[in-house]
């Protein structure tokens, strides 16, 4: 455990505190400061771990030969889309994840930190307005598939919604106003991940963003395990008999959180994590692969992976390395547990970013290049120590319409993700035997009906679609 510092150490104990990390310019506008100001400084250097930071800081971090673990990586252990690779069939796959909700042993993770800036939206992305007719919020599109499978099992499915730091009062403060989409206050836990002090690059020093403000930023989707524990939603979980957490990521409004299939493949599999992929649309796509070596599951990010081993084919001509991360998994309750209790579970990795501080005159510096290091997990770095960790190939046209990036950018816009909403609630009328006419924009509540096989019967005797139609 860290050295901690008491939350009312005085003057003398930080600045003796500090000097042993030489941080102690952290206190050097004190006399200036109110003392409410000093009092959230206080706070500030108390949730650090001046000790850990500093190792992160000298450490340099292990040096990977990525070209040699590429060329030892094989395909991972993993059921493709249509079913096969699995010593089990899809129907028992199903069976499986079914029986698991109807017992109430799901609850769900979905991480919300981030803001919407690159979208030109000034919100918690989660707020953003996504539904192709309706413009449901990513939020609204979330919610509306708990309670529909909630509904189906006749059961409630608890959510454990991350934040950070910068969205995390706005969050709360939505779900409330708009009666918590739904579902049941008692059902939804708003937490806020860890943050970590940026450093400046050169000598190290931790930044200050104000004179009472450290510069912290969020320790990464890889901090929601120990932000699970902390805040007590772990205990949660186990508490309501959950086994299984079906975790995703805010801005992927195609995200089928508590999927059955892909639950009841990670139980079928008798493993901790399953991850759901998608099969690289071309070698050096910019997807994290997911590959096995040395006998464990792991992430080769893109930019680690040499060309060469990118472009390798298999016998049948196939990509070698062909599944990509999309941030989907299933992970066990008890697996979640057990790495919470091992404090260096999770690398932490490193980022050169910009980040404004304040100097020693307490003048605002915002720098042109990168100059600090921020340091953050990722939740993937699990895989290699769980145990039989599996992977699911899902079609990208079923999983995968990431909202990063405003309108007009090439690619994971608001745009294409509305059209990949539409044209799957289309096959979805087509495979219940109803024709949608061309040109016709169709949005499909899953509180309406989840599956092909409830819109036959919600919708008997239509046999075509014309105009523009938002199921809810």
């Amino acid at each position: 455990m860290h050295m901690s510092l008491p939350p009312n150490a005085d003057l003398p104990t930080l600045r003796n505190h500090l000097a042993q990390y030489s941080q102690s310019h952290l206190v050097q506008f004190w006399e200036q400061l109110s003392a409410q100001e000093q009092d959230r400084l206080r706070k500030q250097l108390a949730e650090i771990d001046f000790e850990q930071l500093a190792q992160l800081v000298a450490g340099k971090d292990d040096e990977v030969d990525f070209a040699a673990l590429a060329a030892r990586s094989t395909p991972p252990p993993s059921v493709d889309a249509r079913g096969e690779g699995a010593d089990w069939t899809v129907e028992q796959a199903l069976a499986k994840g079914r029986e698991a909700l109807s017992q109430g042993q799901v609850a769900a993770v979905i991480v919300a930190g981030g803001q919407g800036t690159r979208l030109g939206f000034d919100k918690p992305k989660g707020m953003f307005p996504i539904g192709p007719l309706s413009e449901r919020t990513l939020f609204q599109i979330f919610a509306d598939r708990l309670l529909a499978i909630g509904d189906a099992f006749g059961v409630s499915i608890p959510l454990y919604l991350m934040t950070s730091p910068a969205t995390h009062d706005e969050t709360v403060a939505y779900w409330e106003e708009n009666q918590w989409l739904g579902m049941s206050p008692d059902d939804v836990r708003v937490f806020c991940q860890g943050t970590m002090p940026a450093v400046d690059a050169r000598s190290g020093r931790v930044l200050l963003a104000d004179k009472d403000q450290i510069a912290l930023s969020p320790d990464g989707h890889g901090g929601t395990v120990a932000a699970l524990k902390k805040s007590g939603c772990l205990a949660d979980a186990q508490r309501r008999g959950v086994r299984y957490l079906s975790y995703g990521q805010v801005d992927n409004p195609l995200v089928y959180l508590c999927d059955p299939g892909l639950i009841g493949h990670h139980i079928a599999a008798d493993s901790e994590m399953t991850t759901q992929v998608v099969r690289k649309r071309y070698p050096t796509e910019k997807v994290g692969n997911v590959v096995l070596a040395d006998g464990k599951v792991q992430i080769i990010e893109y930019s680690d992976l040499p060309e060469e081993a990118a472009h390798q084919k298999d016998d049948d001509g196939q990509l070698k390395l062909w599944a990509g991360s999309i941030a989907v998994h299933v992970c066990d309750v008890d697996f979640f547990q057990r790495m919470s209790d091992q404090a260096d579970a999770l690398p932490f990795h490193r980022a050169n970013k910009k980040v404004p501080y304040i100097d020693e005159h307490g003048d605002q510096v915002s720098p042109e290049q990168p100059n600090a290091i921020k340091f953050e997990r990722f939740i993937f770095d699990l895989l290699p120590a769980a145990k039989n960790a599996f992977v699911v190939e899902g079609l990208p046209e079923d999983v995968f319409a990431p909202v990063k990036n405003a309108d007009g950018a090439p690619a994971d816009t608001p745009e294409l993700a509305r059209q990949a909403m539409v044209e799957q609630a289309r096959r979805q009328l087509e495979e219940a035997g109803i024709e949608v006419a061309e040109g016709v924009q169709v949005e499909i509540n899953p509180r309406f009906a989840l599956d092909a096989e409830a819109l036959r019967s919600k919708l008997a005797g239509t046999k075509r679609i014309e105009r523009d139609t938002y199921f809810q």
